[in-house]
């Protein structure tokens, strides 16, 4: 494994909600970052059909076009009664004919799916979020790490919180959805503590452990 010796990286995203997470979580180690879409890097094409080969498809292009130790995310939603869908093509549910997304309409279709499958009660929508962030140097080294959080899928969506599917994910344990939860809640993991509740901050705890403790 290796260590990450430089406070400036860039964050591989052109998501404002990723990215805010991003700097949620890097800000107390005292990163000085900018994000791909602040420096206005092509957004790559996603062709993997993994998390992880997508991660670390975003990451290299902002590491190669910056000189720069890169931090990426590829998420996504799993849902066990539709086989895994959306899955690596989350974010292309929401996409509309003229490029841009549409979440609302995205979880729309969760449902219509989970409707036709006849997945109406809680125990037939279990799902998970997945994140994998990939670290990527211009060297072309990476490191990946993937975080799981188990919960199941809602509706109609609730809380205002968040970005993307969080609306109709309730995680496993709670009685609110990822979508009513402060910022603070969802991701809020701090060094020490034993636990990160989102995938995103269980991926990043895994990233610290490994690129950042001594």
């Amino acid at each position: 494994m290796r260590k990450l010796d430089t406070k400036t990286i860039v964050v591989a995203s052109h998501n404002a909600g990723k990215i805010r997470e991003i700097q949620d979580l890097i800000g107390p180690f005292g990163f000085a970052a900018k994000s791909a879409a602040d420096l206005n890097f092509i957004e790559p094409d996603e062709t993997g059909t993994t998390f992880e080969e997508n991660a670390a498809i975003k990451a290299l292009a902002s590491a190669k076009a910056s000189g720069l130790p890169a931090l990426s995310d590829d998420s996504g939603l799993m849902i066990d009664a539709l086989g895994g869908d959306p899955g690596v093509y989350t974010a292309n549910w929401a996409e509309k004919p003229d490029g841009t997304r549409d979440f609302g309409m995205a979880m729309e279709k969760v449902e219509a799916a989970l409707s036709k499958t006849g997945a109406t009660e809680p125990a037939q929508r279990g799902a998970r979020f997945i994140s994998v962030l990939c670290l990527a140097w211009p060297d072309g080294h990476t490191e990946l790490f993937r975080g799981e959080v188990e919960g199941t899928v809602v509706w109609p969506p609730r809380g205002s919180q968040g970005f993307g599917y969080d609306p109709v994910f309730q995680p496993q344990g709670y009685d609110v959805t990822f979508g009513e939860m402060s910022a603070e809640q969802k991701h809020g993991w701090k060094p020490g503590e034993p636990q990160a509740l989102s995938h995103r901050a269980r991926a990043f705890k895994l990233f610290v452990e490994t690129c950042l403790e001594a």
